[in-house]
Protein backbone atom coordinates (compact mmCIF):
# COMPACT_ATOMS: atom_id res chain seq x y z
CA UNK A 1 0.00 0.00 0.00
CA UNK A 2 1.23 3.95 -1.11
CA UNK A 3 1.69 6.04 1.94
CA UNK A 4 -1.43 7.90 0.42
CA UNK A 5 -3.39 5.11 1.07
CA UNK A 6 -1.97 4.37 4.60
CA UNK A 7 -3.14 8.39 5.11
CA UNK A 8 -6.09 7.89 4.55
CA UNK A 9 -6.39 4.75 6.52
CA UNK A 10 -4.80 5.96 9.60
CA UNK A 11 -7.36 9.50 9.12
CA UNK A 12 -10.62 7.91 8.16
CA UNK A 13 -10.30 5.00 11.32
CA UNK A 14 -10.13 7.98 13.57
CA UNK A 15 -13.05 9.71 12.31
CA UNK A 16 -15.22 6.27 12.79
CA UNK A 17 -13.38 5.77 16.01
CA UNK A 18 -14.26 9.56 17.05
CA UNK A 19 -18.01 8.36 15.78
CA UNK A 20 -18.30 5.20 17.84
CA UNK A 21 -17.15 7.66 20.90
CA UNK A 22 -19.83 9.86 20.59
CA UNK A 23 -22.40 7.34 19.95
CA UNK A 24 -21.22 5.53 23.39
CA UNK A 25 -21.86 8.79 25.17
CA UNK A 26 -25.76 9.03 23.08
CA UNK A 27 -26.00 5.52 23.99
CA UNK A 28 -26.23 6.45 27.64
CA UNK A 29 -29.72 8.39 27.25
CA UNK A 30 -30.55 10.74 30.24
CA UNK A 31 -27.24 9.68 31.39
CA UNK A 32 -26.51 6.45 34.06
CA UNK A 33 -28.39 8.06 36.98
CA UNK A 34 -31.39 7.99 35.41
CA UNK A 35 -30.97 4.62 34.09
CA UNK A 36 -30.44 3.19 37.17
CA UNK A 37 -33.18 5.17 38.53
CA UNK A 38 -35.78 3.27 36.16
CA UNK A 39 -34.05 -0.13 37.08
CA UNK A 40 -35.14 0.48 40.42
CA UNK A 41 -38.76 0.34 39.02
CA UNK A 42 -37.93 -2.71 36.42
CA UNK A 43 -37.16 -1.01 33.62
CA UNK A 44 -34.84 -1.69 31.41
CA UNK A 45 -33.33 0.49 28.83
CA UNK A 46 -34.46 1.15 25.63
CA UNK A 47 -31.83 -0.84 24.27
CA UNK A 48 -31.79 -3.08 26.14
CA UNK A 49 -35.60 -3.85 25.71
CA UNK A 50 -34.69 -4.02 21.95
CA UNK A 51 -32.14 -6.18 22.20
CA UNK A 52 -34.24 -8.50 24.25
CA UNK A 53 -37.01 -8.49 21.71
CA UNK A 54 -35.01 -9.12 18.78
CA UNK A 55 -33.34 -12.76 17.67
CA UNK A 56 -30.54 -13.34 19.08
CA UNK A 57 -27.57 -12.72 16.07
CA UNK A 58 -29.35 -11.21 14.28
CA UNK A 59 -28.74 -7.72 13.19
CA UNK A 60 -30.21 -4.26 14.35
CA UNK A 61 -29.87 -1.49 12.03
CA UNK A 62 -30.37 1.93 14.36
CA UNK A 63 -31.45 5.03 12.26
CA UNK A 64 -31.51 8.45 13.54
CA UNK A 65 -29.54 7.40 16.67
CA UNK A 66 -27.97 11.33 16.02
CA UNK A 67 -31.05 12.68 15.73
CA UNK A 68 -31.10 15.85 18.05
CA UNK A 69 -27.33 15.37 18.56
CA UNK A 70 -26.07 19.27 20.10
CA UNK A 71 -29.63 20.83 19.58
CA UNK A 72 -31.95 22.27 22.67
CA UNK A 73 -28.43 22.40 24.90
CA UNK A 74 -30.73 25.29 26.19
CA UNK A 75 -33.32 22.31 27.85
CA UNK A 76 -30.72 19.90 28.81
CA UNK A 77 -30.51 18.35 25.14
CA UNK A 78 -32.34 15.32 23.66
CA UNK A 79 -30.05 12.37 22.81
CA UNK A 80 -31.12 10.06 20.06
CA UNK A 81 -33.80 12.49 19.96
CA UNK A 82 -35.34 10.57 23.19
CA UNK A 83 -35.81 7.83 21.27
CA UNK A 84 -34.14 4.07 19.73
CA UNK A 85 -35.33 3.22 16.55
CA UNK A 86 -34.45 1.12 13.29
CA UNK A 87 -34.64 -2.44 11.94
CA UNK A 88 -34.59 -5.19 13.26
CA UNK A 89 -35.76 -9.18 13.05
CA UNK A 90 -38.40 -10.53 15.35
CA UNK A 91 -39.47 -13.96 15.20
CA UNK A 92 -37.97 -14.05 11.48
CA UNK A 93 -39.95 -10.76 10.70
CA UNK A 94 -37.87 -7.98 9.24
CA UNK A 95 -39.57 -4.79 10.88
CA UNK A 96 -39.50 -1.13 12.42
CA UNK A 97 -38.99 -1.01 15.90
CA UNK A 98 -39.42 2.51 17.89
CA UNK A 99 -38.86 2.65 21.81
CA UNK A 100 -39.11 5.93 23.55
CA UNK A 101 -36.23 6.51 26.34
CA UNK A 102 -37.87 7.60 29.75
CA UNK A 103 -34.42 8.76 31.03
CA UNK A 104 -34.46 11.71 28.48
CA UNK A 105 -37.17 14.20 30.36
CA UNK A 106 -39.24 10.85 30.91
CA UNK A 107 -39.35 10.38 27.25
CA UNK A 108 -41.15 13.59 26.30
CA UNK A 109 -41.23 14.40 22.30
CA UNK A 110 -39.29 17.38 21.27
CA UNK A 111 -39.49 18.34 18.27
CA UNK A 112 -36.89 16.11 16.61
CA UNK A 113 -38.45 13.38 18.43
CA UNK A 114 -41.82 13.63 16.89
CA UNK A 115 -39.47 14.45 13.23
CA UNK A 116 -37.69 10.96 14.03
CA UNK A 117 -40.95 8.71 14.86
CA UNK A 118 -42.70 10.30 11.52
CA UNK A 119 -39.70 9.48 9.92
CA UNK A 120 -39.58 5.48 10.98
CA UNK A 121 -43.38 5.45 10.63
CA UNK A 122 -42.54 6.65 6.66
CA UNK A 123 -40.04 3.75 6.27
CA UNK A 124 -42.84 1.33 7.44
CA UNK A 125 -45.57 2.58 4.81
CA UNK A 126 -42.71 2.48 2.23
CA UNK A 127 -41.70 -0.96 2.70
CA UNK A 128 -45.33 -2.43 4.27
CA UNK A 129 -43.22 -3.19 7.38
CA UNK A 130 -45.01 -4.41 11.04
CA UNK A 131 -44.21 -1.79 13.34
CA UNK A 132 -43.52 -2.46 17.27
CA UNK A 133 -43.92 0.40 19.28
CA UNK A 134 -42.37 0.16 22.80
CA UNK A 135 -44.16 2.41 24.58
CA UNK A 136 -42.87 5.29 27.80
CA UNK A 137 -43.42 8.76 27.25
CA UNK A 138 -44.88 11.69 29.38
CA UNK A 139 -46.16 13.26 26.21
CA UNK A 140 -45.32 16.46 24.01
CA UNK A 141 -42.54 18.72 25.99
CA UNK A 142 -44.43 21.50 27.17
CA UNK A 143 -41.48 24.55 26.84
CA UNK A 144 -41.65 23.86 22.88
CA UNK A 145 -45.23 22.90 22.52
CA UNK A 146 -45.35 25.15 20.04
CA UNK A 147 -43.11 23.47 17.73
CA UNK A 148 -44.23 20.06 17.90
CA UNK A 149 -48.05 19.95 18.20
CA UNK A 150 -50.44 21.88 15.81
CA UNK A 151 -48.41 21.88 12.77
CA UNK A 152 -49.28 19.02 10.04
CA UNK A 153 -46.01 16.89 10.54
CA UNK A 154 -45.86 17.27 14.13
CA UNK A 155 -47.14 14.91 16.58
CA UNK A 156 -50.72 14.82 15.52
CA UNK A 157 -49.66 13.24 12.40
CA UNK A 158 -48.49 9.98 14.13
CA UNK A 159 -51.97 9.37 14.76
CA UNK A 160 -52.77 9.55 11.45
CA UNK A 161 -50.54 7.34 10.49
CA UNK A 162 -51.65 4.35 12.70
CA UNK A 163 -54.80 4.81 10.88
CA UNK A 164 -54.00 4.84 7.19
CA UNK A 165 -51.23 2.05 8.02
CA UNK A 166 -54.23 0.08 10.08
CA UNK A 167 -56.27 0.81 7.06
CA UNK A 168 -52.73 -0.44 4.39
CA UNK A 169 -53.10 -3.79 6.33
CA UNK A 170 -49.48 -2.74 8.15
CA UNK A 171 -49.08 -4.60 11.71
CA UNK A 172 -49.08 -2.37 14.68
CA UNK A 173 -48.28 -3.64 18.11
CA UNK A 174 -47.86 -1.13 21.11
CA UNK A 175 -46.03 -2.51 24.53
CA UNK A 176 -47.08 0.10 27.05
CA UNK A 177 -43.64 -0.22 29.62
CA UNK A 178 -44.47 3.41 31.34
CA UNK A 179 -46.55 6.44 31.00
CA UNK A 180 -48.62 7.25 28.00
CA UNK A 181 -50.58 10.28 28.73
CA UNK A 182 -52.90 12.62 26.98
CA UNK A 183 -52.55 12.90 23.00
CA UNK A 184 -49.99 9.79 23.31
CA UNK A 185 -52.36 7.69 24.92
CA UNK A 186 -54.27 7.26 21.47
CA UNK A 187 -51.08 5.63 19.64
CA UNK A 188 -51.47 2.26 21.04
CA UNK A 189 -55.18 2.23 20.76
CA UNK A 190 -54.63 2.93 17.25
CA UNK A 191 -52.43 -0.23 17.50
CA UNK A 192 -53.60 -3.46 16.31
CA UNK A 193 -52.73 -4.98 19.81
CA UNK A 194 -52.03 -3.40 22.92
CA UNK A 195 -49.72 -4.64 25.92
CA UNK A 196 -49.02 -3.23 29.12
CA UNK A 197 -46.82 -4.02 31.68
CA UNK A 198 -48.30 -3.78 35.46
CA UNK A 199 -47.34 -1.10 38.02
CA UNK A 200 -45.23 0.51 35.36
CA UNK A 201 -47.11 0.93 32.19
CA UNK A 202 -50.64 3.85 32.73
CA UNK A 203 -52.41 4.93 29.77
CA UNK A 204 -54.61 7.73 30.26
CA UNK A 205 -55.73 11.35 28.21
CA UNK A 206 -54.77 13.14 32.02
CA UNK A 207 -52.77 12.19 35.00
CA UNK A 208 -53.71 12.41 38.77
CA UNK A 209 -52.76 16.43 38.70
CA UNK A 210 -55.10 17.37 36.18
CA UNK A 211 -57.32 15.88 36.57
CA UNK A 212 -57.28 16.95 40.14
CA UNK A 213 -57.01 20.99 38.80
CA UNK A 214 -59.96 19.85 35.83
CA UNK A 215 -62.68 18.15 38.22
CA UNK A 216 -61.25 18.05 41.61
CA UNK A 217 -61.07 14.33 41.07
CA UNK A 218 -58.66 12.53 43.62
CA UNK A 219 -57.09 9.29 41.65
CA UNK A 220 -54.10 7.54 41.45
CA UNK A 221 -52.11 6.73 38.37
CA UNK A 222 -53.03 3.06 38.22
CA UNK A 223 -56.96 3.71 38.85
CA UNK A 224 -56.81 5.98 36.03
CA UNK A 225 -54.89 4.15 33.33
CA UNK A 226 -52.93 0.80 34.51
CA UNK A 227 -52.67 -2.42 33.26
CA UNK A 228 -55.36 -4.16 35.69
CA UNK A 229 -58.27 -1.27 35.15
CA UNK A 230 -57.52 -1.39 31.36
CA UNK A 231 -57.37 -5.26 30.48
CA UNK A 232 -60.32 -5.91 33.23
CA UNK A 233 -62.50 -2.95 33.36
CA UNK A 234 -62.14 -0.53 29.94
CA UNK A 235 -61.14 -3.23 27.55
CA UNK A 236 -58.80 -0.89 26.18
CA UNK A 237 -55.36 -3.12 26.47
CA UNK A 238 -55.47 -6.81 25.19
CA UNK A 239 -52.80 -8.27 27.39
CA UNK A 240 -51.35 -7.31 31.06
CA UNK A 241 -48.04 -8.59 32.45
CA UNK A 242 -45.65 -8.53 35.70
CA UNK A 243 -42.39 -8.31 33.97
CA UNK A 244 -41.36 -6.48 30.55
CA UNK A 245 -39.36 -9.74 29.97
CA UNK A 246 -42.90 -11.05 29.74
CA UNK A 247 -44.41 -8.63 27.61
CA UNK A 248 -42.00 -8.90 25.15
CA UNK A 249 -42.29 -12.45 24.90
CA UNK A 250 -45.78 -11.46 24.14
CA UNK A 251 -45.02 -9.70 21.28
CA UNK A 252 -42.46 -12.25 19.79
CA UNK A 253 -45.42 -14.70 19.87
CA UNK A 254 -47.79 -12.25 18.04
CA UNK A 255 -45.41 -11.85 15.50
CA UNK A 256 -44.53 -15.46 15.01
CA UNK A 257 -48.11 -15.94 13.94
CA UNK A 258 -48.21 -13.24 10.99
CA UNK A 259 -48.70 -14.51 7.88
CA UNK A 260 -47.14 -14.00 4.74
CA UNK A 261 -46.85 -11.17 2.70
CA UNK A 262 -45.98 -11.26 -1.31
CA UNK A 263 -42.72 -9.84 -2.08
CA UNK A 264 -41.76 -7.67 -4.49
CA UNK A 265 -39.89 -9.80 -6.06
CA UNK A 266 -36.40 -7.84 -6.83
CA UNK A 267 -33.55 -10.58 -8.21
CA UNK A 268 -31.12 -11.66 -5.24
CA UNK A 269 -28.50 -15.01 -6.00
CA UNK A 270 -26.84 -16.42 -3.28
CA UNK A 271 -24.36 -13.84 -1.44
CA UNK A 272 -20.71 -13.47 -2.19
CA UNK A 273 -18.47 -11.62 0.19
CA UNK A 274 -15.99 -9.16 -2.13
CA UNK A 275 -12.77 -10.39 -3.69
CA UNK A 276 -11.64 -7.12 -2.68
CA UNK A 277 -10.39 -6.58 1.16
CA UNK A 278 -13.36 -4.61 2.35
CA UNK A 279 -11.22 -2.81 4.78
CA UNK A 280 -9.55 -1.31 1.75
CA UNK A 281 -12.52 1.24 1.53
CA UNK A 282 -10.51 2.99 4.73
CA UNK A 283 -7.71 3.91 2.25
CA UNK A 284 -9.11 5.03 -0.67
CA UNK A 285 -11.13 7.88 0.88
CA UNK A 286 -9.61 10.64 2.20
CA UNK A 287 -11.02 11.78 5.30
CA UNK A 288 -10.89 15.23 4.42
CA UNK A 289 -12.69 14.92 1.04
CA UNK A 290 -10.08 17.10 -0.73
CA UNK A 291 -7.80 13.90 -2.69
CA UNK A 292 -8.21 11.69 -5.93
CA UNK A 293 -9.76 8.32 -5.86
CA UNK A 294 -11.12 6.00 -8.66
CA UNK A 295 -14.96 5.09 -6.99
CA UNK A 296 -14.70 2.20 -9.06
CA UNK A 297 -12.11 0.43 -6.70
CA UNK A 298 -14.40 1.78 -3.58
CA UNK A 299 -17.58 -0.46 -5.17
CA UNK A 300 -15.58 -3.36 -5.37
CA UNK A 301 -14.80 -2.93 -1.49
CA UNK A 302 -18.88 -3.50 -1.53
CA UNK A 303 -20.35 -5.57 -4.06
CA UNK A 304 -20.26 -9.02 -4.51
CA UNK A 305 -16.93 -10.86 -5.82
CA UNK A 306 -15.93 -7.47 -6.55
CA UNK A 307 -17.85 -7.84 -9.77
CA UNK A 308 -18.80 -4.38 -11.50
CA UNK A 309 -20.34 -4.28 -15.02
CA UNK A 310 -20.01 -0.80 -16.17
CA UNK A 311 -22.62 0.86 -18.61
CA UNK A 312 -21.21 3.32 -20.95
CA UNK A 313 -17.78 3.04 -19.30
CA UNK A 314 -15.92 5.59 -21.97
CA UNK A 315 -19.09 7.90 -22.03
CA UNK A 316 -19.82 10.52 -18.98
CA UNK A 317 -16.65 9.60 -17.00
CA UNK A 318 -17.69 11.83 -14.32
CA UNK A 319 -20.57 9.59 -13.12
CA UNK A 320 -20.32 6.03 -13.33
CA UNK A 321 -23.35 3.45 -13.51
CA UNK A 322 -23.14 -0.25 -13.52
CA UNK A 323 -24.99 -3.90 -12.26
CA UNK A 324 -23.27 -5.02 -9.76
CA UNK A 325 -24.61 -7.54 -6.48
CA UNK A 326 -24.66 -6.54 -2.94
CA UNK A 327 -25.32 -9.67 -0.63
CA UNK A 328 -26.78 -11.10 -3.81
CA UNK A 329 -29.24 -8.46 -4.37
CA UNK A 330 -29.31 -7.42 -7.87
CA UNK A 331 -28.21 -3.34 -8.04
CA UNK A 332 -27.48 -0.45 -10.36
CA UNK A 333 -24.83 1.75 -8.48
CA UNK A 334 -24.93 5.26 -9.54
CA UNK A 335 -21.81 6.91 -8.33
CA UNK A 336 -19.33 10.10 -8.84
CA UNK A 337 -16.51 9.55 -9.96
CA UNK A 338 -13.34 11.54 -7.58
CA UNK A 339 -10.42 11.04 -10.11
CA UNK A 340 -9.38 13.72 -12.99
CA UNK A 341 -11.24 12.16 -16.31
CA UNK A 342 -10.68 12.45 -19.90
CA UNK A 343 -13.45 13.38 -21.75
CA UNK A 344 -14.58 11.42 -25.69
CA UNK A 345 -13.57 14.63 -26.81
CA UNK A 346 -10.27 14.76 -25.13
CA UNK A 347 -10.70 17.59 -22.18
CA UNK A 348 -9.73 16.78 -18.98
CA UNK A 349 -12.72 16.84 -16.59
CA UNK A 350 -12.64 17.36 -13.02
CA UNK A 351 -13.60 14.47 -10.47
CA UNK A 352 -16.83 14.61 -8.56
CA UNK A 353 -18.34 17.61 -10.93
CA UNK A 354 -21.13 16.56 -13.07
CA UNK A 355 -20.66 17.16 -16.85
CA UNK A 356 -23.34 17.22 -19.87
CA UNK A 357 -22.39 13.76 -20.55
CA UNK A 358 -22.08 12.37 -17.30
CA UNK A 359 -25.63 13.55 -16.42
CA UNK A 360 -27.09 12.12 -19.47
CA UNK A 361 -25.81 8.81 -19.01
CA UNK A 362 -26.76 8.77 -15.58
CA UNK A 363 -30.30 9.85 -16.50
CA UNK A 364 -30.09 6.71 -19.40
CA UNK A 365 -29.19 4.65 -16.94
CA UNK A 366 -31.53 4.83 -13.99
CA UNK A 367 -34.26 4.59 -16.54
CA UNK A 368 -33.06 0.95 -17.38
CA UNK A 369 -33.33 0.37 -13.70
CA UNK A 370 -36.61 1.00 -13.39
CA UNK A 371 -37.54 -0.71 -16.81
CA UNK A 372 -35.86 -3.96 -15.26
CA UNK A 373 -37.05 -3.12 -11.94
CA UNK A 374 -33.38 -3.31 -10.36
CA UNK A 375 -33.03 -1.18 -7.01
CA UNK A 376 -30.67 2.21 -7.21
CA UNK A 377 -27.96 2.71 -5.30
CA UNK A 378 -26.20 6.06 -5.06
CA UNK A 379 -22.91 6.62 -3.91
CA UNK A 380 -22.17 10.63 -3.38
CA UNK A 381 -18.98 12.92 -3.57
CA UNK A 382 -20.14 15.35 -5.74
CA UNK A 383 -19.36 19.01 -5.58
CA UNK A 384 -22.01 20.34 -8.37
CA UNK A 385 -22.79 20.50 -12.00
CA UNK A 386 -19.75 22.19 -14.33
CA UNK A 387 -20.10 26.09 -14.29
CA UNK A 388 -19.48 28.71 -17.43
CA UNK A 389 -20.14 29.44 -20.88
CA UNK A 390 -19.11 26.59 -22.34
CA UNK A 391 -21.42 24.14 -20.26
CA UNK A 392 -24.05 26.72 -20.19
CA UNK A 393 -24.09 26.87 -24.13
CA UNK A 394 -23.59 23.18 -23.84
CA UNK A 395 -26.89 22.56 -22.32
CA UNK A 396 -25.81 21.97 -18.73
CA UNK A 397 -29.31 22.77 -17.44
CA UNK A 398 -31.28 21.02 -19.40
CA UNK A 399 -28.63 17.46 -18.68
CA UNK A 400 -29.13 18.24 -15.33
CA UNK A 401 -32.65 18.55 -15.51
CA UNK A 402 -32.94 15.38 -16.99
CA UNK A 403 -31.17 13.80 -14.65
CA UNK A 404 -33.21 15.11 -11.81
CA UNK A 405 -36.60 14.26 -13.40
CA UNK A 406 -35.27 10.55 -13.69
CA UNK A 407 -34.48 10.59 -10.16
CA UNK A 408 -37.35 12.48 -9.43
CA UNK A 409 -39.74 9.64 -11.01
CA UNK A 410 -37.87 6.92 -10.24
CA UNK A 411 -40.22 3.97 -8.70
CA UNK A 412 -37.64 1.37 -7.38
CA UNK A 413 -36.39 1.84 -4.08
CA UNK A 414 -33.17 4.26 -4.10
CA UNK A 415 -30.82 3.96 -1.59
CA UNK A 416 -28.04 6.83 -1.22
CA UNK A 417 -24.47 6.40 0.51
CA UNK A 418 -22.79 10.15 0.92
CA UNK A 419 -19.58 9.30 0.80
CA UNK A 420 -17.66 12.62 0.83
CA UNK A 421 -19.10 15.96 -0.19
CA UNK A 422 -22.61 15.99 -1.00
CA UNK A 423 -22.79 20.30 -2.57
CA UNK A 424 -25.42 22.09 -4.81
CA UNK A 425 -27.68 20.84 -7.34
CA UNK A 426 -25.13 17.66 -7.20
CA UNK A 427 -26.79 16.65 -4.07
CA UNK A 428 -30.50 16.61 -5.87
CA UNK A 429 -29.48 14.88 -9.16
CA UNK A 430 -27.62 12.35 -6.64
CA UNK A 431 -30.57 11.33 -5.08
CA UNK A 432 -30.35 13.19 -1.91
CA UNK A 433 -32.85 13.24 0.99
CA UNK A 434 -35.28 15.52 -1.48
CA UNK A 435 -35.81 12.98 -3.69
CA UNK A 436 -36.89 10.17 -1.08
CA UNK A 437 -34.78 7.68 -1.20
CA UNK A 438 -35.75 4.85 0.76
CA UNK A 439 -33.10 4.89 3.49
CA UNK A 440 -29.90 7.26 3.05
CA UNK A 441 -26.51 7.11 5.04
CA UNK A 442 -23.60 9.45 5.32
CA UNK A 443 -19.66 7.95 6.45
CA UNK A 444 -18.25 10.24 9.00
CA UNK A 445 -16.46 12.42 6.47
CA UNK A 446 -19.47 13.17 5.05
CA UNK A 447 -20.01 17.22 3.95
CA UNK A 448 -23.55 18.49 2.90
CA UNK A 449 -23.96 21.98 1.62
CA UNK A 450 -25.09 24.32 -0.74
CA UNK A 451 -21.37 24.47 -1.82
CA UNK A 452 -18.02 23.63 -0.28
CA UNK A 453 -16.87 25.43 2.56
CA UNK A 454 -13.77 27.85 1.26
CA UNK A 455 -15.48 29.09 -1.93
CA UNK A 456 -18.64 29.74 0.63
CA UNK A 457 -16.86 31.29 3.11
CA UNK A 458 -14.99 33.61 0.92
CA UNK A 459 -18.56 34.56 -0.81
CA UNK A 460 -19.98 35.25 2.45
CA UNK A 461 -17.09 37.31 3.36
CA UNK A 462 -16.88 39.82 0.63
CA UNK A 463 -20.54 40.45 0.95
CA UNK A 464 -19.57 41.08 4.84
CA UNK A 465 -17.09 43.54 4.00
CA UNK A 466 -18.76 45.14 1.41
CA UNK A 467 -21.58 46.01 3.95
CA UNK A 468 -19.17 47.48 6.40
CA UNK A 469 -17.54 49.52 4.14
CA UNK A 470 -20.59 50.92 2.83
CA UNK A 471 -21.22 52.22 6.96
CA UNK A 472 -17.46 54.05 6.39
CA UNK A 473 -15.91 51.11 8.68
CA UNK A 474 -11.80 50.32 7.62
CA UNK A 475 -11.30 46.63 7.29
CA UNK A 476 -7.79 46.09 7.75
CA UNK A 477 -6.15 42.78 6.61
CA UNK A 478 -5.91 41.31 9.68
CA UNK A 479 -9.53 42.03 10.53
CA UNK A 480 -10.71 39.81 7.30
CA UNK A 481 -8.49 36.87 8.22
CA UNK A 482 -10.33 37.18 11.24
CA UNK A 483 -13.65 36.99 9.55
CA UNK A 484 -12.74 34.84 7.06
CA UNK A 485 -12.04 32.14 9.90
CA UNK A 486 -15.02 33.09 11.91
CA UNK A 487 -17.11 32.72 8.86
CA UNK A 488 -15.06 29.61 7.85
CA UNK A 489 -15.41 27.52 10.95
CA UNK A 490 -18.93 28.12 11.91
CA UNK A 491 -19.99 27.34 7.70
CA UNK A 492 -18.06 23.64 7.99
CA UNK A 493 -19.97 22.72 11.38
CA UNK A 494 -22.92 23.31 9.87
CA UNK A 495 -22.19 21.53 6.73
CA UNK A 496 -21.06 18.18 9.14
CA UNK A 497 -22.21 15.03 8.94
CA UNK A 498 -23.17 15.57 12.28
CA UNK A 499 -24.93 18.12 11.65
CA UNK A 500 -26.98 16.60 8.92
CA UNK A 501 -27.94 13.22 10.80
CA UNK A 502 -28.78 15.30 14.35
CA UNK A 503 -31.63 17.35 11.66
CA UNK A 504 -32.14 13.65 9.87
CA UNK A 505 -31.51 15.23 6.69
CA UNK A 506 -29.61 11.75 6.92
CA UNK A 507 -30.71 8.49 8.80
CA UNK A 508 -27.51 7.53 10.45
CA UNK A 509 -23.57 7.63 10.41
CA UNK A 510 -22.17 4.62 9.30
CA UNK A 511 -18.67 3.26 9.56
CA UNK A 512 -18.00 2.70 5.73
CA UNK A 513 -17.46 -0.76 6.17
CA UNK A 514 -20.87 -1.19 7.14
CA UNK A 515 -21.99 0.30 3.40
CA UNK A 516 -22.70 -3.25 1.93
CA UNK A 517 -24.63 -3.89 5.27
CA UNK A 518 -27.28 -1.39 5.33
CA UNK A 519 -27.61 -1.35 1.60
CA UNK A 520 -28.58 -5.25 1.54
CA UNK A 521 -30.88 -4.60 4.76
CA UNK A 522 -32.54 -1.37 2.67
CA UNK A 523 -33.30 -3.67 -0.17
CA UNK A 524 -34.77 -6.35 2.10
CA UNK A 525 -36.88 -4.10 3.51
CA UNK A 526 -37.65 -2.57 -0.08
CA UNK A 527 -39.00 -5.98 -1.05
CA UNK A 528 -41.70 -6.24 1.17
CA UNK A 529 -43.31 -3.15 0.01
CA UNK A 530 -46.26 -3.05 -2.20
CA UNK A 531 -47.06 -2.72 -5.86
CA UNK A 532 -45.09 0.39 -7.17
CA UNK A 533 -46.68 2.92 -10.04
CA UNK A 534 -46.05 2.96 -13.64
CA UNK A 535 -42.65 4.58 -14.42
CA UNK A 536 -43.08 7.83 -16.24
CA UNK A 537 -40.37 10.61 -16.55
CA UNK A 538 -42.89 13.54 -18.02
CA UNK A 539 -41.45 15.81 -20.28
CA UNK A 540 -37.87 16.67 -20.52
CA UNK A 541 -35.75 18.37 -23.65
CA UNK A 542 -33.34 15.90 -24.97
Amino acid sequence: MDLEFNKNEDAMKLAVSEMKRRHGVISLGGGKKAMEKAREKGKMSPRERIQYLIDKGSTFTEIGSFAGYEMYKEHGGCPAGGTVAGLGYVAGRQCVIVANDNTVKAGAWFPITGKKNLRMQEIAMENHLPVIYIVDSAGVYLPMQDEIFPDKEHFGRIFRNNAQMSAAGITQIAAVMGSCVAGGAYLPIMSDETLMVEGNGSIFLAGPYLVKAAIGEDADQQALGGAKMHTEVSGIADYKFDTEQECLDQVRRIMDKLGEQPRRGYDRAKPAAPKRDAADIYGLVSAANNKQYDVVDVIKCIVDNSEFDQFKEDYGKTIVCGYARVDGWAVGIVANQRKIVKSGKGEMQMGGVIYNDSADKAARFIMNCNQKKIPLVFLQDVTGFMVGSRSEQSGIIKDGAKLVNAVSNSVVPKITIIIGNSYGAGNYAMCGKAYDPRFIYAWPNAKIAVMGGEQAAKTLLQIQVASLKAKGEEIDPEKEKAMLKEITDRYDSQTSSYYAAARLWVDEIIDPAETRKVISEGINAANHAKEEREFKVGVMQV
